[in-house]
Order: structure tokens, then C-alpha cells, then sequence
């Protein structure tokens, strides 16, 4: 299955949380867009591994996802390591995104910016033929997608461009709010978190009011770029701001 976009989260609920608004606005736009989770969360405090694989899958029909799977490594442990670089490629070049979306560079979980890193190299990778991968018993063409984008999380990072989620916002908040066991929750049966007060999803909404203000509109979600994306007329930005 190609796809336009494949979107990468270390954790069941990075992408809701780093990128949905994205994803909705681009599914609804007649993108193909698709999630790979490299990790099952076992190690978050609330919930288990079969409650975020319930929401992660309601949560992928609000995203209007294609697909959604997950990798299964160890969460907090997996490692920069040629086995895990291999299973990204595999499911790079399984999918074909022109758009590869994934964890911020770095954050205030050290997952974040691990995994960053190993999509980011694993993207590059994935385009030299010589590097061999199978997929259902049939070996893999290379695939290079045309950009890697990192969506911002937890702590701020100045982005180097914002997407309009106005439209989408809602729908992203409904995403989030699919982890029952995590967000949103004064349930006490668990220990209290980070995310788990509802207060939390105050600090969502004011990180997209501010990146929306940014560009003019209510609210965005930010990304940083390696690579410069270029263009070859000002419509886009005219577009804008009429």
C-alpha cells in the first residue's frame, strides 16, 4: 500500500498528540496517510499495553488513517541499532511515503529524540539499493521519501514552518482524547501523571493558538525541517493571506 504520508510515533499517542491536526487536515484533503508506532508504551504508568492498542485503533479512525501498526520495540530501551533500522526501512519501503512525519529531535522523553533519529536515518537509508530488506517473502525496491518533518511535542522548539489545523483542531483534541487510560482523567485507581490532569490538554491548546498566531490563523501545528523546502511561486503565500 502507498501512502502519501507515513507518520512515526515512539509511543502510542505521539503522533495525536505531535501531529493529528496534520493528518485529519491531509486525509480530508484525499491524502493517504498511515501510522507506525515503533513501541506498545509498556512502560507508561497508566493503562497497558492492550488498552493503548484499543485506543491507538480508535484513535486511528478518527485520524482517518489508511493503516496503523506498530513495531514493537522496547520502550525506553530500544536501541540505535542496525536490527531496529532495518525494521524502519522494511516498513519505510512497504508504505512509499513521499512524506515521512516523526518524534521531535529532542524532548523532554529521551524516546523522543532517539527515535527521531533513527526514523530520520533509516529514511536516507531506505533509498541505497545495496541495503537488502523482505517484505512477505519478497525482497523491497529502495524508497527515499522526498522530506522528513519533526513534529514539535512537550517542550518548544522554533519551528521552521506551521500547518493550519484550524478546521481540524476539534477533531484533533477528539484523537487525543481516545486514551482514556492517559488523558483528561482524575481517575485515582492509577497513579496521577504529567498528562493524565485534564489541565493538560489546556497546555495543546495553547501550544496551537500560539503557532497558529504565527501565520495568521487559530491554530497550527509546528515542524522542523533538515532539509529546506522550496517552492517555485509566492500563489501559496498570496493565497494565504487573502
Amino acid at each position: 500500500m502507498k501512502v502519501d504520508i507515513l507518520a512515526f510515533g515512539v509511543h502510542p499517542d505521539d503522533v495525536e498528540l505531535g501531529c493529528s491536526g496534520t493528518l485529519i487536515a491531509s486525509a480530508k484533503a484525499g491524502k493517504k496517510v498511515a501510522v507506525v508506532d515503533l513501541t506498545g508504551g509498556e512502560l507508561g504508568t497508566r493503562g497497558t499495553v492492550d488498552t493503548r492498542k484499543t485506543e491507538a485503533a480508535d484513535a486511528a479512525g478518527v485520524m482517518l488513517l489508511a493503516a496503523r501498526e506498530n513495531l514493537e520495540m522496547a520502550d525506553g530501551f530500544f536501541q540505535h541499532d542496525e536490527a531496529n533500522v532495518r525494521k524502519v526501512i522494511t516498513v519505510i519501503r512497504k508504505y512509499q511515503p513521499e512524506i515521512v512525519l516523526c518524534n521531535a529531535p529532542e524532548d523532554r522523553h529521551p524516546d523522543h529524540g532517539r527515535s527521531s533519529k533513527l526514523v530520520a536515518d533509516a529514511a536516507f537509508l531506505s533509498g541505497l539499493r545495496k541495503i537488502e530488506t523482505v517484505y512477505n517473502n519478497q525482497p523491497q525496491q529502495q524508497w527515499r521519501p522526498a522530506y522528513v518533518f519533526h513534529y514539535i511535542q512537550d517542550r518548544y522548539l522554533k519551528p521552521d514552518f506551521v500547518f493550519d489545523i484550524s478546521d481540524h483542531f476539534e477533531e484533533k483534541i477528539k484523537s487525543v482524547l481516545c486514551y482514556k487510560t492517559q488523558f483528561n482523567t482524575l481517575d485515582a485507581s492509577e497513579p496521577a501523571t504529567y498528562i493524565s490532569n485534564p489541565d493538560f490538554l489546556e497546555t495543546i491548546k495553547g501550544r496551537a493558538l500560539m503557532l497558529g498566531k504565527r501565520i495568521g490563523v487559530k491554530y497550527a501545528e509546528g515542524y522542523l525541517s533538515a532539509k529546506t523546502p522550496g517552492i517555485n511561486s509566492f500563489d501559496a503565500f498570496i493565497q494565504q493571506v487573502t
